[in-house]
């Protein structure tokens, strides 16, 4: 029989020539099995290293080890070519050509349009606001001065949710609705920060609206406020105007309609005229509403009205986009369609 030290070398080339010449990544596998696995036979050989005696052991182990060594590596190489050749093409391949390209994506036309007036806005010193999507009706209608029985407070313009008081940053006990502005935001920034103020705030609103040509039930919307000492008309004009020309042209002219919010005092409609206005066939297009802040607004959120003046506008983000591309739905916003989507 022969002893241990005289069946490593013999097992070792066997393994090796074993494990190199495995057709495919399957029969390497059974040959790692055989030879070097929890069963394998020259694992059976390293389990024997405990009864061989003290002279013996040293130099039987050293040269266990350094064969278990090479074939590791031998295992390890070979299933790297191995792999190699399954990953290479089937067929012949003129590695010269040039490559296929992955197609990039790109930001929805929201998100840009979101992000050029945010870009305006940041060019005259406003900052960025973002608030929750949840929200109770007292940010969203009392602080702002909206009365009890305003059409925007019914189940049939607003999303009203069953569970009371439970947003984060809501008013326990208050009913809890899916903001219909993102003017409930401006509140939220108010009640924060004592003035100086200057901030936009875009993001995602919810009314009950019929989906058509130019409405849908979720949609984007900026929201804008800006406090400090006497603050006039004639600071909010002259920043629609910059920020409108900005986004839809130099030749964009600004006119101011009177209207009501419940928020502001006095209170506008925006109407804008420019080449695009009158390729759709008119001389003013309502683009925006805006006012100066109400002094009952102040006082809700802990301004002296006497000592601070402002101003707040808001617009749909979409109605801009459909302006700037010439888009006539506001429904192919929403769709997903890469025809459509790829086209900006």
């Amino acid at each position: 029989m022969m002893s241990l030290l005289d069946q490593i070398d013999p097992l070792r080339q066997a393994a090796l020539a074993d494990l190199s010449g495995a057709a495919d990544l399957a029969a390497l596998e059974r040959a790692k099995g055989n030879w070097i696995g929890p069963h394998g036979q020259f694992t059976a050989l390293l389990k024997q290293l405990g009864a061989l005696s003290k002279e013996e052991r040293p130099v039987a182990g050293k040269q266990l080890n350094q064969a278990k060594t090479e074939l590791e590596t031998a295992l390890a190489e070979r299933r790297r070519a191995l792999e190699l050749a399954a990953a290479a093409p089937k067929e012949p391949t003129d590695f010269t050509l040039p490559g296929r390209r992955r197609p990039l994506g790109k930001l929805h036309p929201l998100t840009q349009v979101t992000e050029d007036i945010v870009r305006s806005f940041r060019r005259i010193g406003f900052a960025v606001a973002d608030g929750p999507e949840i929200e109770d009706d007292y940010h969203c209608f009392d602080a702002l001065n909206t009365p009890a029985d305003h059409p925007a407070r019914d189940t049939h313009d607003t999303f009203y949710l069953e569970a009371a008081g439970a947003a984060p940053g809501s008013t326990p006990g208050r009913p809890l609705l899916l903001r219909t502005h993102t003017t409930s935001v401006q509140v939220r920034v108010l009640e924060s920060q004592r003035p100086p103020v200057r901030v936009v705030v875009p993001g995602r609103v919810y009314r009950r609206d019929n989906a058509d040509a130019t409405h849908n039930p979720t949609f984007q919307q900026i929201d804008g406020v800006y406090v400090d000492r006497d603050v006039t008309v004639g600071d909010l004009k002259g920043t629609v105007e910059f920020v409108f020309k900005d986004l839809l042209g130099s030749d964009v002219k600004i006119r101011f309609r009177p209207h009501y919010f419940s928020y502001t005092e006095p209170s506008f409609e925006i109407d804008f005229s420019s080449a695009l206005t009158r390729k759709m066939g008119k001389d003013w297009l309502e683009i925006a509403g805006c006012g100066m802040i109400h002094p009952q607004v102040f006082e809700n959120v802990g301004y002296d009205p006497e000592a601070w003046t402002g101003w707040a506008f808001g617009f749909g983000i979409e109605r801009i986009a459909m302006i700037r591309y010439g888009v006539n739905d506001i429904r192919l916003f929403y769709e997903g369609d890469l025809r459509f989507l790829r086209q900006f």
